[in-house]
């Protein structure tokens, strides 16, 4: 694994929004890690590196509003020769209830606008993924607007513990042990 992406929209009235789920989970671990998310102009995101030389890593969040999120995974993909199985992209996932998260490699987007276009700018859809569950509005005309609005209390007290738990199997993640992570991140997540 070399890049962390955490996917939303940048300024403060995203903040606390279900879209945002991504750029927490990043937030947190760059925390967890001891590292400051800075300003890349070149890579249009918030990027912190830890590590050196092969064991390098990039966490980025894109600050191109979740539609162009690809413009900035591609860029540092591009300039540090960075693979698409080498990526991790965390997002909010409207298929799964708050409180529940699943890691997969690859598969279909879901309409998932900042997977597409992440998608688009790599030419595949062989990346890893932690879909984070925000629930869903329960008619698809209403998804727009529902993942732009902060979840309710009790709904953002089931996503912070999702990410929290997420973040238990980052280091069967770092360590290439995607199997493991997900038996155990997934056994977790259905025992809520």
């Amino acid at each position: 694994m070399k890049l962390i992406v955490g996917l939303g929209n940048p300024g403060e009235k995203y903040v606390s929004t279900r879209h945002n789920a991504g750029f927490q989970w990043v937030s947190e671990l760059a925390d967890k890690l001891k590292v400051t998310l800075r300003k890349e102009i070149k890579f249009h995101g918030l990027c912190a590196r830890t590590g050196q030389g092969g064991d390098e890593l990039w966490l980025l969040c894109p600050q191109t509003y979740m539609n162009a999120s690809g413009k900035s995974v591609s860029a540092i993909c591009n300039f540090y020769k960075i693979n698409p199985d080498q990526i991790l992209v965390i997002h909010d996932e409207i298929d799964l209830p708050p409180g529940i998260s699943r890691l997969k490699m690859g598969g279909g987007l879901g309409g998932h606008n900042g997977l597409k276009d992440i998608a688009a700018h790599l030419a595949t859809k062989d990346f890893w993924r932690l879909r984070v569950g925000v629930g869903h509005p329960g008619d698809k005309g209403l998804v727009a607007d529902y993942v732009l609005r902060s979840p309710s209390k009790g709904e953002e007290i089931e996503i912070q513990k999702t990410i929290i738990r997420s973040l238990e199997i980052w280091p069967l993640i770092i360590q290439g042990n995607y199997q493991t992570a997900m038996l155990k991140l997934h056994t977790k997540s259905s025992e809520t």
